[in-house]
């Protein structure tokens, strides 16, 4: 009996043991998403104004908090479910007041200036963004006419715009942007505002494109209607902080 007792104390020993390395790995694993949620580009550049607690079990990220804007809800939760080791996101953030009624002024005004936060080409800091009924008046200063004319047309693909004018100058003072390191930006960074930016749009909001990223180099996958609306995905991804390049992988 006294055999049969000290086998199964030695048994249970081993399976107490064998369990710590599992815990101690699973922790660690959650640390680092925590850690690589809160230091990613995304969250120290558009959502650094939000307050938002991010934790991390098993791989299982709970989002909880406030957030100023709702498209920032969507940003977060993108972000953080691109990260290694996430296996599922529980978006429980809230939106501070009210929420801009669809295609209302403040609606649209907020749609274009994250748009222009997400291209590198167009100066979002430079660039004043006013609607009213709809109509776009954009006012600040571009670097170049190339730089205007692409503000304008980014703008008017915007869901919601019914037209754009733009006054904005063309002149070398414009303030400088602030520049990422090398413009290494992290994948899942770079996934969520392709993903945000295709939605926004107009012209690629309804294709169902799924977007992958490694080492900053874009592959999209999905359908489109036509050639035209497959190369404006990739126009648009193309132009994104941190991507260096797009493969594009949709069928027609």
């Amino acid at each position: 009996m006294k055999s049969v007792v000290e086998l199964f104390t030695a048994l249970a020993m081993v399976l107490v043991l064998a369990s710590v390395p599992a815990n101690a790995s699973s922790n660690k694993n959650d640390k680092r998403i925590e850690a690589a949620a809160k230091k990613s580009y995304v969250f120290q550049n558009y959502l650094k104004e939000d307050d938002i607690q991010i934790q991390s079990k098993d791989g299982v990220v709970t989002l909880s908090g406030s957030v100023l804007e709702e498209s920032h809800k969507s940003l977060a939760q993108d972000t953080v479910a691109e990260l290694p080791g996430v296996k599922k996101v529980d978006n429980r953030l809230e939106v501070k007041g009210d929420s801009p009624a669809v295609n209302s002024d403040l609606w649209v005004a907020t749609k274009v200036k994250s748009t222009l936060l997400f291209h590198r080409s167009v100066s979002a800091i430079n660039t004043d963004v006013d609607v009213k009924a709809g109509i776009v008046t954009l006012r600040g200063e571009a670097s170049s006419q190339a730089q205007k004319d692409l503000t304008t047309e980014y703008a008017k693909d915007i869901e919601g715009v019914k037209d754009v004018t733009n006054e904005m100058t063309v002149g070398k003072s414009s303030k400088p942007e602030k520049k990422t390191v090398g413009e290494e930006i992290d994948d899942a960074s770079i996934t969520a505002q392709v993903k945000m930016s295709l939605l926004f749009h107009r012209s690629t909001s309804a294709l169902n494109t799924k977007v992958k990223t490694k080492n900053g180099v874009v592959t999209l996958y999905g359908k489109a209607k036509n050639g035209a609306e497959r190369d404006l995905a990739a126009k648009f991804a193309n132009d994104i902080h941190g991507v260096k390049s797009v493969t594009n992988r949709m069928t027609i």
